[in-house]
């Protein structure tokens, strides 16, 4: 137990940073090859806080730990809403976009509800996941299409910190960054399918808890280091674009390397509070801005909702407690 509780520490402690030597030297090889800051900051640096998801997930799914890597997707979402946001909302009030509010926020409920219906029937497929790649494929292409655009998203991205490496030193970081990812992606998992044989749980729970949580640290840094400076939409935009690939990845590759059949507790439990949380989210955002009396169309979400958010993730894991 205990070998399994330092592997666990060491694997998150790994993999965070791995994923920022990963994401530092995948951002300078496109800026190397001519790619701009806002289309780097839009697929690269979005995608690259996921890839810890993304890894343990593909491990988890090789190990046969499909329900694992299932929890660790819709765990994340939970823990983004409720701890990321919910946190970064009790340090300072986020400004919502108007665009989020008529674009990123209705497509994440959109395929909330999409992932719910193909899991309807208790069953990860092949097909659904493939479903879930091509639709996160299609969004990307309509993203970026639509964002470059947008004059306050590119001016921001542009704000955001993109490290210059050489050539050299770019293809280092980035092989030694996936590298890191790999090994300690398969000491978390390990160690995480020990606990949970050790403690009599499910890997389900500890998908939806430990591993969730750990792979959920690099949004928060993100979020509340865009937020302390200011850039409260791409704090925001982190979150959400996190919860796509979430789902649409992270969740995909249990169904794509394998089918998986999913705990009844996913659809009872799990994941109406990942939609639950999603919508309170939107409705919070919306009723701020009807109550907003600011003419240019943002809305003002403050501290309030950070609390509602970080009660309803502590009473989540009261649930969990009270299922065991």
């Amino acid at each position: 137990m205990l070998l399994a509780a330092a592997t666990v520490l060491v694997g998150f402690i790994v993999l965070i940073w791995s994923a920022d030597l990963f994401v530092a030297g995948a951002a300078s090889i496109a800026e190397n090859m001519g790619m701009s800051p806002i289309v780097i900051g839009l697929t690269i640096v979005s995608m690259g806080t996921s890839a810890p998801e993304v890894l343990v997930s593909i491990t988890a799914a090789m190990s046969g730990a499909g329900n694992l890597a299932v929890g660790n997707a819709i765990g994340s979402n939970i823990a983004n809403v409720g701890l990321v946001l919910g946190i970064t909302l009790l340090i300072a009030p986020l400004m919502v976009h108007s665009g989020c509010m008529k674009k990123e926020m209705p497509t994440l409920i959109l395929v909330t509800v999409g992932a719910g219906i193909l899991i309807a029937d208790d069953d990860l497929s092949q097909v659904d996941g493939w479903l879930m790649i091509g639709t996160l494929g299609a969004l990307v292409i309509f993203m970026l299409r639509t964002q470059q655009k947008d004059e306050v998203l590119v001016g921001e991205a542009e704000e955001e910190y993109l490290p210059h490496l050489s050539p050299k030193r770019a293809w280092l970081t980035f092989a030694l960054g996936l590298g890191l990812l790999v090994g300690s992606s398969r000491m978390l998992v390990w160690g995480a399918v020990e606990i949970a044989s050790t403690l009599g749980v499910s890997e389900l729970v500890i998908g939806l808890t430990i591993v969730a949580v750990g792979t959920s640290l690099p949004e928060l840094a993100a979020t509340v280091a865009s937020a302390m400076r200011g850039h409260t939409e791409i704090a925001l935009g982190n979150v959400i674009g996190s919860n796509l690939f979430n789902l649409l990845v992270v969740m995909a590759i249990p169904g794509i390397f394998s089918a998986a059949t999913l705990e009844p507790s996913v659809l009872t439990r799990d994941y109406p509070t990942m939609l639950g949380l999603t919508l309170l989210l939107a409705l919070a955002i919306y009723i701020s801005r009807l109550r907003s009396r600011s003419m240019d169309g943002h809305a003002y979400v403050g501290r309030s909702i950070g609390v509602l958010l970080v009660t309803c993730y502590a009473l989540y894991y009261y649930w969990l407690y009270v299922s065991l």
